[in-house]
């Protein structure tokens, strides 16, 4: 375990995280997912975090391995058709990860996800912390719109607002 990433995840207070992810912003996040969610049959999850506690430090979890876990927890799984994704921010890492059920991930190749994600780590590097996370929201429902387009029955399976954990 790199000694600097823990102490920033250890020492760094969560309002930092509140700084930059406000309610005004939170809300856009919410709006977009939404918006996006009406032209596809994908269901769009949004989760944003501060630090890790210290047992996932000392097990040395990487943002990849949270973001599965956290996709599990807010069943992001438990979709009709197998196409929720979750768009995951480790904040104190910057770092993205997006991950998408078994029926979109056959369809999407990897490389169009990591390309969302980097365009938003390069967003959040800015300080663009909203435009960033609509851009990148907005950038996923592109991906989804292609294979799984919204039909007459476009149930919202998943809630749209994002969460900070």
């Amino acid at each position: 375990m790199r000694f600097t990433r823990f102490v920033r995840h250890m020492l760094v207070p969560s309002w930092r995280v509140d700084r930059a992810f406000t309610p005004e912003v939170m809300a856009a996040i919410e709006l977009a997912v939404q918006d996006s969610e009406a032209r596809h049959r994908g269901e769009i999850r949004f989760a944003v975090e501060g630090g890790l506690d210290f047992p996932a430090l000392l097990q040395g979890v990487d943002a990849r391995s949270r973001a599965v876990d956290v996709f599990a927890h807010l069943r992001v799984w438990d979709t009709e058709e197998n196409t929720g994704v979750l768009i995951y921010v480790q904040w104190l890492d910057r770092r993205v990860e997006i991950v998408a059920d078994r029926g979109i991930a056959r369809r999407v190749p990897q490389a169009d996800w990591d390309a969302v994600c980097r365009r938003l780590e390069m967003a959040f590097r800015e300080g663009r912390y909203g435009p960033g996370a609509v851009e990148a929201v907005r950038a996923v429902g592109e991906l989804l719109a292609g294979p799984f387009p919204a039909r007459g029955d476009n149930p919202d399976e998943l809630p749209n607002r994002p969460v900070r954990l």
